[in-house]
């Protein structure tokens, strides 16, 4: 059974473009394969915990020598890590904001990257010492844009920091494959005009579209194909 983890990383909870997205990408998973689990964390409603100094501490404790406060400042990012563990499918769902990530995702992402829990450290590789202790997942990006243009070549290329920053975690820090990379866009939210309107209609039908496609293609485990984003 394929378990699907949805992050949904917007403070607005009505009007959320992306939280629309994240419903029909799963909808359009579910008319292909009806029996996937879906487990929901929204950040954008209960933010996690910002990392602290003793979170760190306990982080990089050995887990035979903690102490029974470091295993309670580790039981948050402990819970998000299991959920993180158990998706064969990660599927983000976040606005651009100040062109970065939300804070509450950037939050999400500091409690479940950990030293001896998604990645080991080693000197002995030299000058790349981290490795993913995952594989085999995939990720999703649903996001929305206030603004327009960030493609490369683009008037605002270079602007979007939120897309580059999911790419780098995902690839060094939980094993996610480049091609198992997957990105959809809703822009020009701000300006309210016939191209938001032409946007969000495309990118609601591409959100739908390839949770199917993708889904098909986990039913079709003999396929070597890879799904075009």
């Amino acid at each position: 059974m394929t378990v699907l983890l949805r992050i949904d990383a917007s403070a607005r909870l009505n009007g959320s473009i992306t939280r629309e997205m994240a419903d029909r990408f799963i909808d359009g998973w579910r008319k292909t394969d009806p029996n996937a689990k879906t487990l929901s964390r929204d950040v954008g409603r209960e933010p996690p915990s910002i990392v602290s100094e003793a979170s760190i501490r306990a982080g990089f404790t050995p887990p035979d020598q903690r102490t029974a406060e470091m295993n309670d400042a580790l039981a948050e990012s402990m819970t998000l890590i299991d959920e993180l563990r158990q998706a064969h499918v990660l599927v983000i769902a976040a606005p651009l904001y100040n062109y970065g990530l939300p804070a509450s995702l950037k939050a999400w992402i500091d409690q479940i990257v950990r030293p001896g829990e998604t990645f080991s450290f080693d000197l002995k590789r030299g000058d790349f010492p981290i490795r993913s202790t995952l594989s085999g997942k995939s990720l999703v990006v649903l996001s929305s844009r206030g603004e327009f243009g960030f493609e490369p070549g683009g008037i605002r290329d270079g602007w979007n920091h939120l897309n580059p920053n999911l790419r780098t975690v995902a690839t060094r820090l939980l094993g996610i494959a480049p091609d198992d990379i997957y990105e959809i866009a809703s822009e020009y939210q701000e300006f309210g005009d016939e191209r938001h309107d032409r946007s969000r209609e495309i990118a609601l039908r591409d959100a739908s579209e390839l949770g199917s496609r993708l889904a098909a293609a986990r039913r079709s485990p003999c396929s070597n194909e890879k799904v075009p984003a």
